[in-house]
């Protein structure tokens, strides 16, 4: 599918509100022209809501959204989404032989076979993470920095991609509300650029709800993608 480099790549990463729980709607199902999603079989496919199948309750997220604006700022390109997200996987489990019940995978060596059939076929272009929601607790809070800075220099190194950008959001307010432990996940989010280069991250301040206190509604996925891709261009401006 690669045309002179013209296929570009985003990793999509992390927990359930990167596996997107919205409701979808008929506009989520709306395929664009030149993006498109790697799917189950790890076949390429026009992209549609739910890009993720790690749960059956797999819904709107971020990642559509995301892809859409990026091919549309730049008509000559194509875009790939590679969906891996976990749902409900702590960070702990990103990481070699990793194990995540919930979803009966490896989320990090499943990311890292995916995305090297993906890279066949184009360049990636960028990484895209959310998560933490699992890991506001007062056991893991604290060790959530320095667990992040090394899985997105491991990745790096996996992917022969030491400069490829990351960017990360921070967990929605309904999480942070009354739990300490979430607001030092969002700190840890918010100072990853002081500690690695050509990442940065988005916030999810003002974003709601489905309904359940956990999830973004599809509304607020969709801007969230948004937002991703507004500081994906500003990283790949650099």
């Amino acid at each position: 599918m690669e045309q002179e480099g013209k296929f570009h790549l985003y990793l999509l990463i992390g927990q359930s509100n990167m596996a997107g729980r919205g409701q979808v709607e008929p506009q989520d199902r709306e395929a664009h022209p030149r993006v498109f999603m790697l799917d189950k079989a790890v076949k390429w496919a026009p992209a549609a809501d739910p890009l993720h199948f790690d749960k059956p309750i797999a819904g709107v997220g971020p990642g559509l959204t995301f892809g859409r604006i990026m091919a549309d700022r730049e008509p000559s390109i194509r875009v790939g989404l590679i969906p891996c997200a976990a749902g409900g996987s702590p960070i702990s489990v990103w990481k070699h032989g990793g194990f995540w019940e919930q979803t009966n995978s490896k989320p990090y060596d499943d990311t890292i076979e995916r995305t090297g059939i993906a890279m066949k076929d184009g360049v990636l272009k960028g990484i895209l993470w959310h998560q933490g929601e699992s890991d506001s607790n007062e056991n893991d809070a604290e060790l959530y920095e320095d667990r992040l800075v090394d899985l997105i220099n491991t990745l790096r190194k996996e992917l022969k991609a030491p400069d490829v950008p990351f960017i990360a959001a921070t967990l929605g307010d309904f999480v942070v509300e009354g739990n300490p432990h979430a607001r030092v996940v969002n700190e840890a989010l918010r100072r990853i650029p002081q500690r690695v280069k050509n990442t940065a991250y988005v916030d999810s301040s003002g974003l709601e709800h489905k309904g359940d206190n956990v999830h973004f509604s599809a509304e607020s996925a969709r801007e969230l993608g948004r937002r991703y891709a507004e500081a994906m261009i500003r990283l790949l401006a650099q």
